[in-house]
């Protein structure tokens, strides 16, 4: 059993000691106290035992973690902490008691994130969380023991960005005064025992961008006023006792690009004609309609180009099975199953795939192929029969004609050496003049696609700073989709176009410029081309640049690829023929860059991260913040060395030691 007998620093302000695995069993001995360490952070590793009543004398501690270890225990009265900002104990056995841990952080009035989740916290959740640093934003208390009901002061926490209390004992309804929490983005209440109707004043809250409500008892119809929610991107209603048809209203912007569910509550009417109709929305990655009471026909003008993932099982639905299905190029799961469908079953698309569509429990379904074991729609084995007549009737005439073919080639090759040796001279000769046109059509080609600039297009639309910082809810970290040394990206959606915009803001460096002057020299179908542009003054006339692009709604291509360390869909994968035109995508640009631009671009940070999906699964190349433009010097093996890149994604030979 190893040891961490002792720390003794007194000059540090940032201890890390996270994902070491350092301990088997916890046990911390602070020989002198340490005032000037402002970060602690020890998770991911195997402590064990009490929390040190200790680390209430670091009295310049900002940053507290110690999540994802086995400690156990009460957690300490940390009031004494007034610089504190972050306290992150998730993922531990600790327990509530009295909770008198909570109240001493009233005291705490720069905390900004109280992070307890997955811990053994039971009993009532006191007032006194209400009492809570009014800069709180994020407050996540899922996957405990927590009973009674939702404070209704819970709404003077008016900064609150996450409020995260899923897999608890809540009952109860869900305060009607939730909508003057105007900056909650994340809403997650699922798997509790909370009942009544859904507040309609939920719909107040504009940013929210996810609502979890699944497995609860909530009754009553889902409300319209949801539809105030520009930015919801997954809404997740399911297993609950809700009831009436789904309110035209939900739909009135392009909404839950991420997720839409409401299987299994009494739902009934028919099927929104509106869904991936509105604007340019295309659809939800995952729609689940399954265990409800719909009725009707399934829309055919629903356009889902990126959906993955459709179950509408179980329910009442009649009519065919719309064509349009075949058609999405995206779609990997498919599910009608149980109902009252009719009629001839496409087969193209998915339908190729027995094992990706579910159709049991139709009665009235056919097939004109085999794959989906269904019955044979009538009219075909009369339509068999007269193919066998014309079978037979070719294979006549076969007999006739062969004969004479046969001689007639004969003939041909007899004559063919001398018919060649007079042909080849003025093959060669052609094949001279056109390998030089190609030389002259290709270098002028070259010239002027480097010289194609964004001036070039239609006027760009204008954005303004203001814009931009409303667009990212003030540049919120629940908007950030990367941020690295030379920038952040955040997604958001601007007030006069309901798209959503991938935004790029830079921090000004040597490779912010570098982009730039890539993107404005190239054009290419799977380059990332931005929208528009910002260059301006921010609130602090500093400078400020940024592009807007086009949000991929399919993410980066590493996101397919290890879908699960990114909190992916379940069974979300890239079959060999996609990955296969992925690949041919990034050679195509590559050639691009490499040998049709002058002088030639050398990316520098290939790696899937920055290979990103459209719609249709065709790869966009973006980031060239490394790229470099190489001089004609560089084309000499040896200067290569000057070019850089990434560990791990560069080329071996180039790699330094």
């Amino acid at each position: 059993m190893s040891r961490f007998p002792f720390i003794t620093c007194h000059h540090s302000k940032t201890l890390v000691l996270a994902a070491m695995a350092l301990l088997d069993s916890y046990h911390l001995t602070l020989v002198t106290p340490l005032p000037n360490l402002q970060s602690l952070i020890m998770g991911s590793n195997r402590l064990e035992g009490l929390i040190h009543t200790s680390l209430a004398n670091m009295s310049n501690l900002q940053t507290l973690d110690l999540s994802n270890n086995s400690l156990h225990g009460s957690i300490p009265s940390l009031g004494s902490l007034a610089n504190l900002r972050r306290l992150v104990l998730g993922s531990n056995l600790l327990e509530a008691y009295d909770w008198s841990f909570l109240t001493s952080l009233a005291n705490c009035s720069q905390l900004t994130k109280l992070s307890l989740e997955g811990n053994a916290l039971n009993g009532s959740l006191p007032v006194a969380v209400v009492n809570l640093s009014s800069m709180l934003q994020d407050l996540s208390l899922g996957s405990n023991k927590i009973s009674g009901s939702i404070p209704v002061e819970i709404s003077n926490l008016v900064n609150l960005t996450s409020l995260r209390m899923e897999n608890n004992f809540l009952s109860g309804s869900i305060p009607s005064i939730i909508g003057k929490l105007q900056n909650l983005y994340i809403l997650n209440l699922s798997k509790n025992k909370l009942s009544g109707q859904i507040p309609p004043s939920v719909g107040d809250i504009t940013q929210l961008g996810k609502l979890y409500l699944s497995d609860n008892k909530f009754t009553g119809n889902i409300p319209g006023s949801l539809g105030q929610c520009k930015g919801l991107l997954e809404l997740n209603l399911s297993r609950n006792n809700l009831d009436g048809s789904i309110p035209v209203e939900l739909f009135a912007n392009p909404p839950f690009s991420l997720g839409l569910d409401f299987s299994h509550n009494n739902l009934n009417g028919e099927l929104p004609l509106e869904l991936g109709t509105v604007g340019a929305g295309a659809g939800p990655t995952s729609l689940h309609m399954e265990g409800n009471k719909f009725h009707g026909q399934i829309p055919a003008r629903w356009q889902l180009v990126s959906t993955v993932q459709i179950n509408l099982s179980h329910n009442d639905l009649s009519g065919a099975v719309p064509e349009f299905f075949q058609h999405l190029h995206m779609l990997e799961q498919l599910d009608l199953s149980y109902n009252n469908l009719e009629g001839a079953v496409p087969t193209s698309g998915i339908f190729e795939n027995s094992t990706a569509v579910l159709l049991d429990d139709n009665k009235g379904l056919c097939s004109n192929s085999s794959r989906l074991a269904l019955p044979i729609c009538p009219g075909i084995s009369a339509s068999a029969n007269k193919t066998k007549h014309h079978m037979s009737s070719l294979a006549t005439l076969l007999l006739i004609v062969l004969p004479p073919l046969t001689i007639a080639s004969l003939v041909l090759l007899w004559f063919l050496p001398t018919l060649w040796k007079r042909a080849v001279f003025t093959f060669l000769q052609l094949a001279v003049v056109s390998k030089k046109m190609f030389r002259f059509f290709s270098h002028k080609k070259r010239r002027e696609m480097h010289t194609v600039s964004f001036n070039d297009e239609k006027k760009l639309k204008r954005v303004s700073y203001q814009d931009i910082l409303k667009a990212t809810n003030w540049f919120s970290s629940l908007h950030t989709i990367s941020s690295t040394c030379t920038g952040s990206v955040y997604f958001g959606r601007f007030k006069s176009d309901r798209r959503l915009a991938a935004i790029k803001v830079f921090n000004l460096s040597e490779a912010d410029f570098i982009e730039c002057e890539v993107l404005r020299n190239t054009r290419h179908r799977n380059i990332m081309c931005p929208v528009t542009v910002c260059s301006t003054l921010d609130s602090q006339n500093h400078e400020f640049k940024a592009l807007i692009f086009k949000f991929m709604v399919n993410g980066s291509h590493d996101r397919w690829l290890h879908s699960e360390q990114h909190n992916g869909i379940l069974g979300r994968v890239l079959n060999f023929g996609k990955r296969i035109y992925i690949a041919a995508d990034v050679a195509y640009v590559l050639d691009y860059v490499h040998n049709q631009l002058t002088p030639p671009l050398i990316h520098c940070d290939l790696k899937p991260e920055n290979i990103l999906l459209d719609d249709n699964i065709t790869a966009q190349l973006s980031d060239f913040g490394s790229a470099k433009f190489l001089s004609p010097d560089m084309f000499i093996p040896e200067s290569l060395d000057d070019v850089g890149g990434i560990v791990g994604y560069m080329a071996p030979e180039l790699r330094r030691l």
